[in-house]
């Protein structure tokens, strides 16, 4: 499906030219978007990669479902597109990175810290994953503006992946499409076994 040019980053597996498009919308303070992530890096990237039996033929969009229900889901998201906007070669890194820690900014930990708290928390990590240089420019991307109710750097990158998933009718994460359409069979717990015999019959050029 469409992807704004700015929003290319979010291409994690697959040739961006791949005829086939699965978009998975993950949130990074959701467990089972952890699992299907972790899932994407061991099987579906050697798959849809050079080499792979399907490279040239389906890429992965990484699409941010922002869960309101959690309160730090703005806020890490928000640091995932400013890493894709700062470093693009390493959003997928870094995205690796926050699952692996998700349990930081989950609910209770993060019910006693400030906004400007929990994003200090995240340059932590960008510097970690990005490198030093990186995250200076990241931490400036999440550095609040001068009006009352701007918002920061990404905002409007945020505002479009809220406003894909609204137009698309995605409710929760993970969800999965394949060139626009919902794939209810597919699940956080499927293995290299269930994703190839689904892409032996899915993927038809």
């Amino acid at each position: 499906m469409a992807l704004q040019p700015s929003l290319r980053p979010l291409i994690i597996a697959g040739s961006p030219h791949a005829p086939h498009t699965l978009d998975i919308f993950l949130d990074y303070v959701c467990p089972y978007s952890a699992k299907i992530a972790f899932v994407i890096d061991s099987v579906l990237v050697p798959l849809l990669s050079a080499g792979g039996p399907y490279d040239g033929k389906v890429k992965v969009i990484f699409r941010p479902q922002v869960q309101p229900w959690h309160a730090s889901s703005t806020l890490v998201h928000e640091a995932g597109l400013a890493v894709a906007r700062v470093a693009p070669e390493s959003f997928w890194k870094f995205s690796l990175a926050l699952f692996k820690r998700q349990g930081e900014y989950f609910d209770i930990p993060t019910s006693t810290q400030t906004p400007l708290q929990i994003r200090a928390n995240l340059a932590v990590l960008a510097a970690e994953t990005i490198g030093a240089g990186p995250a200076g420019a990241f931490a400036e991307l999440l550095t609040l503006k001068s009006s009352p109710n701007g918002g920061v750097d990404v905002t409007d990158d945020l505002k479009y992946t809220v406003k894909f998933a609204r137009q698309n009718s995605i409710h929760v994460s993970p969800t999965v499409l394949l060139d626009g359409l919902v794939q209810n069979e597919i699940s956080s717990s499927w293995g290299e076994k269930e994703w190839t015999e689904y892409f032996s019959k899915k993927v038809v050029v």
